[in-house]
């Protein structure tokens, strides 16, 4: 096991490696000189000149990597040259909302998609088969943003049961963020239902199909034991992987929501920095994105080992 979880971490290096050099290089990828691009039309030459000096543009390209990589691995990642603040403190500031609407989400789309894709599978030709098939393709080709405005106009502006744009922080009571994030999690888990639930109902069909199941049958054993404690525990790989990677799509994938939502979270902030061509703060934000993929792939992977009881290392 501590072999194996060694040999997943040395795998991640070489990727972490080339997403640490490709955004290095997105300075360098900005046609002309990237310190006028920042600056815009109306900067002075004095204010060009300061914002190359602070990205360390006029040092050699590979005295630049250096310096930076040294800098990133100490948790230094510059500061905005928006707002002059501390890369690293505006990520603090904004993490927490990003993380938790990525939690209900996905605690929303595992509740509601896991029992259906395993109803579906264990009957499927009936009924909650065919409406959990026909809503996996409709989950499938709804926009996220399409979502977010119908459930803004009928819940929060039809009904007022929730709030059109606003983040209550959990120092304010978990009630309030949960109530202020439930309709962007929702827009959010409809994608992931509908992917959760067509990957449980596969999984499940396939093991149905094993002999240890058509023996445990034959025993007498209840249908809801059957499923709960052999189905679904050897059909739980393939779900896990797909939450897993989910979750990781989340964090950095909730730009749409966030915006439409006015919720101040890391989604908001990519999208921010980049109108703003605050790079600083676009590199570390691509970097925390790639190390949190690669963290939950591990995670995924040990997750893999210990859930599935035919592999043993």
């Amino acid at each position: 096991m501590i072999a194996y979880v060694l040999g997943r971490l040395l795998a991640a290096i070489p990727v972490l490696s080339a997403v640490a050099v490709f955004v290095f290089l997105l300075l360098s990828l900005v046609p002309g000189d990237p310190a006028v691009v920042i600056a815009g039309d109306l900067a002075t030459p004095e204010q060009v000149e300061a914002i190359r000096r602070s990205l360390a543009l006029d040092r050699p390209l590979a005295e630049r990597f250096v310096t930076w990589l040294g800098r990133m691995l100490t948790g230094d990642f510059g500061s905005s040259l928006f707002s002059g603040i501390a890369v690293s403190e505006l990520i603090v500031q904004r993490i927490e909302p990003t993380l938790v609407l990525a939690l209900l989400t996905i605690v929303i789309a595992v509740a509601v998609a896991v029992p259906l894709g395993l109803v579906s599978a264990y009957r499927p030709t009936g009924v909650v088969a065919r409406l959990t098939m026909a809503a996996a393709v409709l989950g499938f080709s709804l926009p996220v943003f399409v979502a977010a405005f119908g459930l803004v106009y009928v819940f929060a502006l039809g009904l007022g049961w929730f709030p059109v744009q606003s983040y209550v922080p959990l120092s304010d009571g978990l009630a309030g963020t949960l109530h202020s994030l439930t309709l962007p999690a929702v827009a959010l888990s409809f994608l992931y239902i509908a992917l959760i639930a067509r990957v449980t109902r596969a999984a499940v069909l396939e093991v149905l199909r094993e002999d240890y199941v058509r023996t445990a049958h034959a025993k007498g054993l209840a249908a809801r034991r059957i499923l709960t404690r052999h189905v679904l525990r050897n059909a739980a790989v393939p779900v896990i992987t797909i939450i897993g990677i989910g979750f990781a799509a989340l964090l950095g994938g909730v730009v749409v929501t966030e915006t439409v939502f006015s919720i101040p979270g890391l989604g908001r902030l990519t999208a921010d920095s980049i109108l703003r061509r605050d790079y600083p703060v676009v590199q570390a934000l691509i970097l925390l994105f790639s190390t949190v993929y690669v963290v939950v792939n591990l995670a995924v992977d040990i997750a893999y080992v210990l859930v599935d009881p035919r592999i043993r290392y």
